[in-house]
């Protein structure tokens, strides 16, 4: 897909923007949890 496709399409609906601003936002701090979580974890 195009940008201008993207920009066409989220121009026709735009609920999508808001569920893919949560989407990035969930997957964001999904991410930064994770990387937190397995940093410090000791091996065996």
């Amino acid at each position: 897909m195009s940008d201008n496709a993207i920009a066409a399409y989220l121009a026709e609906h735009p609920k999508m923007t808001g569920v893919l601003f949560s989407a990035l936002l969930l997957l964001s701090q999904a991410g930064s949890a994770l990387a937190a979580k397995g940093g410090a974890t000791p091996g065996p």
